[in-house]
């Protein structure tokens, strides 16, 4: 069993930044893709950005811009830095990893970002 593990997580006030990090217990080689998601009160869970095996990475409108994914194939770690952070940024994070093959999806249990003065 895959088990993502994010951190990085807080509070901020308007105009600041954050580093959010998610572990994996294996290899991220073995995904195809992995994202972030974000979940605010009373709203549905939102892509945030996604960065493929290979290739482009695709981010959300509403953060292009701000914020940037990236991967590191040998700590098995994904991250996202946020900068200019806004209230409406406040919502518990996600990291999800997904293999192709087997079609299965991973999710971390999130982390809670909160962007308030």
């Amino acid at each position: 069993q895959v088990h993502l593990v994010e951190s990085g997580g807080g509070w901020v006030q308007p105009g600041g930044s954050l580093k959010l990090s998610c572990a994996s217990s294996e290899s991220i080689l073995t995904f195809n893709e992995m994202a972030w998601y974000r979940q605010a009160p009373t709203k549905q869970r939102e892509l945030v950005a996604m960065i493929p095996y290979a290739g482009t990475s695709n981010y959300a409108d509403s953060v292009r811009g701000r914020f940037t994914i990236s991967k590191d194939s040998d700590k098995n770690t994904m991250s996202l830095e946020m900068n200019t952070l806004q209230p409406e940024d406040t919502a518990v994070y996600y990291c999800k990893a997904s293999r192709y093959g087997t079609d299965t999806t991973y999710w971390g249990q999130g982390t809670q970002v909160t962007v308030s003065s």
